[in-house]
């Protein structure tokens, strides 16, 4: 079983960055895609990046140009790099890890969830 474990989360001002971390346990055949979710208070979870294997990556129109993700495969963790925030970006974060033959930013391509970390934009 795949353990994920986010860090990095806090309360930003406007504008501001952050980084978070998510240490993955260990990388199986079911494992190969990696990805940040976020939920808001009253909101569906949506997607934010994923990045696979071959270190593609893909970002939900809302973050494309302020969010980077990135792993270091070394230390077997997932990155991220969160930039120019916005009130919006407000909310739970969580990593997940699913097949890297279905590396798509919707819940059911994941089997493997951390509890998240709390991120608060003001």
């Amino acid at each position: 079983h795949v353990q994920l474990v986010e860090s990095g989360g806090g309360s930003v001002q406007v504008g501001g960055s952050l980084r978070l971390s998510c240490a993955v346990s260990e990388v199986r055949h079911d494992s190969g895609c990696l990805s940040w979710f976020r939920q808001a208070p009253g909101k569906e979870r949506e997607g934010v990046a994923a990045i696979d294997e071959d270190n593609s990556t893909i970002y939900a129109m809302s973050v494309k140009g302020r969010f980077t993700i990135s792993k270091d495969n070394a230390k077997n963790t997932l990155y991220l790099q969160m930039n120019s925030l916005k009130p919006e970006d407000t909310a739970m974060y969580y990593c997940a890890a699913g097949r890297s033959w279905y590396c798509i930013l919707r819940d059911d391509a994941f089997n493997y969830w951390g509890q998240g970390t709390q991120v608060t934009v003001s």
